[in-house]
């Protein structure tokens, strides 16, 4: 049974005439000259629904660029009365807040160093209950759905109903060219659970740097994400925060340009039909790999029955190392990409572990 969020739909709190919501701003509100030019230069590209600045600037460690925090908040009231449109804020305390809804921000958004926490997430809820405003979740720093979910969860359990989830990668420890690594998967995971809750991409933290800005942005378009969030700057190599992964304005509207927004369905009696058998030969397809996974494991099992009787360790370094190797080479000569060969070898190799370790073990269970 599939857990309940209660989630208004987008439509409701945001009017973007069934294009996808565009957010886009700098990272930190630096300078009131500096924020109210840039939201006047997004104003003008006709596309931006939402400007968001980062306020109060949670950085990994001490001495970094943290925020003008307070001070900034004038800015914000002077930048949305010249371009008429609403400001996102990140909160990450009680006071935050109390402060941001006092000088009008009209959205606030938790952070991926707050959602990691359920203790903080329970106190920005206690202080966002009988308050009627819409909240944006960003994913965990790490990969962890149940804190994601948790934390719309505690927020919906203070009465807020008008959410909505960014997507902005995970720090997993491997190497990636990208700062933070997608993990397409989880997102697809929460939008299963709860359908209804719309999914905002957030390639600017995914890249970190934006050259790979364009090709993030139209993944998350292609999955049918609700819309963007973007970092954007009057003079991005001079931002005292994030500076390689922010677009001037000009350059966002550029990308914006070239982003195809594709539907979501086709009424193409041709096209259903070729869908329709595509499916079922990839139905027939998952079939066989099903039917090979089970064969291959019943393998494993006849490996660790040999193991246990002549009394040799499940984990062989060695095995592990050339299976890792060969199977991403090969992969790649088929056409595949290496990283996915390795991730589905990693998960057949943590099950072929498991189930070593229990038929291993089943003398001792039973004795």
């Amino acid at each position: 049974m599939k857990p309940e969020l209660a989630v208004e739909p987008l439509e409701s709190w945001i009017q973007t005439d069934g294009k996808p919501l565009i957010i886009a701003g700098p990272c930190s509100a630096e300078t009131e000259e500096q924020l109210c030019e840039t939201a006047r230069q997004l104003k003008e590209l006709g596309a931006v629904h939402v400007i968001r600045a980062g306020v109060w600037k949670p950085r990994t460690r001490p001495g970094s660029f943290e925020g003008m925090g307070k001070a900034a908040l004038p800015w914000i009231q002077r930048a949305k009365a010249e371009t008429g449109l609403p400001f996102a804020v990140e909160v990450a305390t009680p006071e935050h807040i109390e402060l941001a809804l006092k000088y009008g921000v009209d959205i606030l958004w938790v952070g991926a160093r707050t959602t990691v926490n359920p203790f903080n997430v329970q106190e920005i809820a206690d202080a966002l209950r009988g308050v009627d405003v819409p909240v944006l979740v960003k994913n965990p720093v790490n990969p962890d759905l149940a804190l994601w979910v948790g934390a719309f969860e505690r927020i919906a359990g203070a009465g807020i109903t008008r959410m909505a989830a960014i997507h902005r990668g995970f720090s997993t420890g491997e190497t990636s060219k990208y700062r933070n690594v997608p993990m397409w998967q989880m997102a697809i995971e929460l939008k299963d659970m709860f359908p209804q809750l719309p999914i905002i991409g957030d390639p600017s933290h995914m890249a970190g740097k934006r050259a790979y800005l364009q090709e993030l942005a139209q993944m998350a378009m292609d999955l049918n994400y609700d819309g963007l969030i973007v970092e954007s700057h009057i003079d991005p190599d001079k931002a005292w925060s994030d500076a390689a992964q922010q677009l001037t304005p000009a350059a966002f509207g550029e990308m914006l340009d070239h982003l195809q927004i594709r539907q979501v369905e086709s009424q193409n009696l041709e096209f259903q039909g070729a869908m329709e058998q595509i499916r079922a030969k990839i139905d027939n397809i998952d079939r066989q790999l099903i039917e090979v996974l089970a064969a291959r494991m019943a393998q494993v099992e006849k490996l660790a029955e040999y193991k246990r009787d002549n009394n040799v360790t499940v984990f062989q370094p060695d095995r592990w190392k050339e299976v890792h190797e060969t199977r991403a080479k090969l992969g790649k000569k088929m056409g595949l990409y290496p990283e996915l060969v390795e991730e589905i070898y990693k998960i057949i190799h943590m099950e072929s572990i498991r189930k070593q370790t229990e038929v291993m073990n089943s003398n001792i269970q039973n004795a």
